[in-house]
């Protein structure tokens, strides 16, 4: 039988060479506020997976009995993990605005509070599956406010090309944090429990060039999508070399799988949802900025009556919703291409 053998030691206290979220923000930009920014949202995702850890022993399991900002039954983890983001990103004293999916309204913080970011997030992506313990995470997206701006809802309702900072960090089984700042790609942090940090794992992570035949999506709502999206999972479960499904139901969980192991993961309209189902400004635009810095590719399909960039799209509303097809370049033009058979 093979053995294990290695160099490193996890529990060593005399390693110090790892470097950490905040140290690896400081290196690479020299700015204060981002980190600062960044201890606050790493701050939330620490609190949050020590809560999804502790939910069976701490009651937290069940639905809260309330619905959000889009009509879905609250959990009652979702409040506990809105209520931490709040918290962490208003007491950073560098936003001025916040957008959650769990509030019908933005938030405005005081004047007096303020800082040069606004931040929309999903603070528990997938929490359906919170009681059956299967991986959830929280979304992240960040602009920078309008020069000259009091802080208002107009510093959000921007094209996903305005984002500077767009993450999310995944409540599995390690707790992985991704980012990716001003354009420097997408890098890779996993939580250390024993140091309370996140340590970076990987630099400028790419999608696979030679992905593996795996497509992500509910297909059970097979019979709501359009000729253009059958045809095309028709054909991909063809044949003697089928595509694999995998689903989760956790977008963070199913878009972080596509990231590493290349494939593609499509949440398009249906007759129940002719606008999509996904969120535009936490949940499309932050993951279509880390796909496309990984060197993938993220569209909405046909969307009003066009095809469209994921994140061209410039929003109404802060709950506004879109369809989404993103992951390794040829398979995504590949649905694109159904549109014009």
């Amino acid at each position: 039988m093979a053995s294990f053998s290695s160099d490193f030691d996890p529990d060593s206290v005399t390693d110090v060479k790892s470097i950490t979220l905040t140290s690896f923000i400081m290196r690479h930009t020299r700015d204060n506020n981002l980190a600062i920014l960044m201890n606050a949202i790493q701050l939330s995702c620490k609190s949050i997976t020590r809560a999804v850890r502790k939910a069976g022993i701490a009651n937290l399991y069940g639905l809260a009995g309330t619905e959000n900002s889009t009509g879905d039954a609250v959990k009652k983890l979702d409040l506990l993990s809105n209520e931490i983001m709040i918290n962490a990103l208003t007491h950073s004293h560098v936003c001025s605005v916040l957008v959650s999916e769990e509030n019908e309204d933005p938030i405005i913080i005081k004047e007096n509070m303020q800082g040069k970011y606004c931040v929309a997030f999903d603070p528990l992506d997938g929490s359906s599956n919170i009681d059956c313990n299967v991986s959830t995470g929280t979304i992240f997206a960040v602009y920078e406010k309008k020069e000259g701006s009091v802080g208002n809802i107009e510093d959000v309702m921007r094209a996903g090309i305005d984002l500077k900072v767009a993450g999310y960090c995944m409540y599995g089984t390690a707790t992985e944090l991704i980012i990716t700042f001003y354009g420097s790609g997408v890098h890779r942090f996993t939580l250390d429990p024993s140091l309370g940090e996140f340590i970076h794992v990987a630099s400028d992570v790419k999608m696979p060039t030679e992905p593996k035949k795996i497509y992500s999506c509910n297909q059970g709502n097979y019979g709501g999508w359009d000729a253009p999206i059958q045809r095309y999972v028709d054909g991909i479960t063809a044949g003697d070399k089928p595509y694999a499904l995998r689903y989760v139901g956790s977008m963070v969980s199913d878009v972080h799988r596509t990231l590493l192991y290349g494939g593609i993961f499509l949440y398009p309209a249906d007759k129940k949802s002719r606008g999509g189902k996904l969120r535009v400004l936490y949940e499309g635009f932050p993951m279509a900025l880390i796909i496309e810095q990984a060197g993938g590719m993220a569209s909405t399909g046909m969307f009003n009556g066009s095809i469209q960039r994921v994140l061209e799209i410039k929003p109404t509303s802060i709950h506004d919703k879109c369809p989404i097809i993103l992951g390794t370049p040829s398979m995504v033009e590949s649905v694109l291409k159904e549109y014009t058979a």
